[in-house]
């Protein structure tokens, strides 16, 4: 069973065991939503199926009768990439045939960027054994393994179970009753001019809640395209932390996707089990009433 990362190699004799197993290319473009599909159509892994993360790992929100956009009544967050609920996630794993069974290994080719949602996501459901294709489609194709082309694979349907979750999530209401507080450690995984609102392409707000500290997702690749080693992640994790307890973290970005890789990071260097505030950024800036800061 993995839970954190596989390498190319251990996949490829997973694949060769035919033991039970399902990989999903999480491939997706911020700025360009259906460049990620497109990308999954020319390039994947044999047999992986297509994991959209706009159309399968976020809620859809409704127009209502003036045009505005609300989110579902039973979506599990807010900001730009809300979460669905976990019954509504377990109806889209089924629908791809995935059960309770199998092993899952997400990948994409953004450096690991957007394939934790979908690895967060299966925690959050009680599915442990999923983990991140280490280096992604690239280390996949340097280790020779084949790709194809084409559609998503049809499967049969399944019938996925929801057990008890692994994974933390924290809403706004908890970050702000918290903040200020040694029990509560906020990690923003933002590039560092959007953490001090230099910048802000994406949401009406600029800046970052106030006490944050900042260590942009792509702190945690190596320059071969991996994570970087267990012992490094952790001297480096320490040095962010300065004493604060590992316990105490959340982790957040703009939209609660690319904080996961720092997630993913605490794990594999011996950290434990961080929480993730899903609503992020784009849910706190349009939260009347609450601090926003700068620098």
């Amino acid at each position: 069973m993995y839970t954190t990362l596989i390498s190319a190699e251990q996949l490829q004799a997973l694949v060769q065991d035919a033991k039970a197993l399902m990989i999903f290319d999480c491939s997706f473009e911020l700025m360009q939503p259906l460049a990620g599909e497109q990308q999954y159509r020319e390039s994947h892994i044999p047999g992986a199926v297509y994991a959209n993360l706009d159309t399968a790992l976020s809620a859809h929100g409704l127009p209502d009768a003036s045009g505005k956009f609300t989110l579902p009544a039973d979506a599990a967050s807010g900001g730009r990439h809300p979460l669905p609920s976990r019954e509504k996630f377990a109806i889209w794993l089924s629908s791809v045939g995935f059960a309770n069974d199998m092993q899952a290994v997400v990948y994409d080719r953004q450096g690991a960027n957007y394939c934790g949602r979908l690895w967060w996501m299966l925690k959050w459901a009680g599915h442990d054994n999923v983990a991140v294709l280490d280096g992604g489609l690239q280390a996949w194709q340097a280790a020779g393994g084949a790709t194809a082309s084409g559609e998503t694979p049809s499967h049969f349907q399944s019938n996925f179970k929801l057990t008890q979750s692994i994974a933390t999530l924290v809403t706004t209401e908890t970050i702000a009753n918290q903040l200020g507080r040694e029990t509560q450690t906020i990690v923003d995984a933002r590039a560092a001019p959007r953490f001090r609102g230099e910048v802000e392409p994406l949401d009406p707000v600029a800046g970052h809640i106030p006490g944050a500290l900042n260590r942009p997702f792509s702190q945690n690749i190596g320059e071969n395209g991996k994570f970087k080693p267990p012992a490094q992640l952790r001297a480096e994790f320490d040095t962010l932390l300065a004493g604060r307890d590992p316990a105490s973290v959340v982790h957040h970005c703009g939209s609660g996707v690319s904080a996961v890789p720092n997630l993913i990071a605490m794990e594999v260097a011996g950290l434990g089990h961080a929480a993730l505030y899903a609503g992020s950024w784009s849910e706190w800036s349009t939260t009347p009433g609450l601090p926003c800061a700068q620098g």
